[in-house]
């Protein structure tokens, strides 16, 4: 495939991932309150809104140092990937199928990267009515401080383990407890299937294999 071409495909996927992760937040934002859980699919497929000030599926930095660091380190980490994937589209050998892993990580923390930029302006608060988009009275936090929308929950089953099994006897288990969004979802994939690629398809991974058939 044309290189030119490839690259507009996968600017397209990304910029159709980051509008359906937005659509997706504003929605939910704009029609929930925080807390407010919707059933989609019996008890095990729901909308759960919650907002977390941090990293994918709720990891944090403490206080507004820590939401201003983070939110500068994901603008430099997608710098840095978007200068990486502008290399790799620029040369004829590069798998297509390692550029998608790299444009689905790119797309997902682009999605949350608006998130914690521009939400504490463009919104009020979510916890006792949906919020307003562009309330005359102002956002709930400056520029960079906003909070990542999340609302998609699948606990698949959940029981407890029995009291003679060390350290964690009588403790309850859920899974899947965590409450991502589509950006996650796209960064979560596009990671396991880089480390796929990595493993079994880097020069690395092919002479270890061709070795073994020897």
């Amino acid at each position: 495939m044309d290189k030119k071409k490839r690259a507009w495909i996968f600017v397209l996927i990304m910029t159709a991932i980051v509008v359906v992760d937005q659509i997706v937040k504003i929605l939910v934002k704009t029609n929930m309150q925080i807390g407010e859980d919707i059933p989609l699919i019996g008890e095990w497929c729901r909308l759960h809104f919650i907002e977390n000030e941090g990293f994918a599926f709720g990891a944090t930095l403490g206080g507004t140092a820590g939401k201003i660091i983070l939110t500068l380190f994901r603008i430099v980490a997608i710098s840095a990937i978007i200068w990486y994937l502008v290399r790799l589209m620029k040369k004829e050998d590069t798998r297509t199928s390692f550029l998608a892993c790299i444009s689905l990580i790119l797309a997902g923390a682009v999605g949350n990267l608006i998130d914690s930029c521009f939400y504490g302006v463009v919104f009020n608060e979510s916890y006792y009515e949906p919020a307003v988009l562009f309330p005359p009275e102002g956002g709930y936090a400056p520029l960079l401080q906003g909070k990542v929308v999340d609302m998609f929950y699948f606990p698949l089953f959940e029981f407890n383990w029995p009291d003679w099994m060390p350290l964690i006897g009588g403790e309850h288990f859920l899974f899947f407890s965590a409450i991502f969004n589509v950006a996650d979802a796209a960064i979560t994939i596009g990671a396991i299937w880089l480390l796929i690629e990595l493993v079994f398809f880097s020069p690395k991974g092919k002479k270890e294999e061709v070795d073994e058939k020897k």
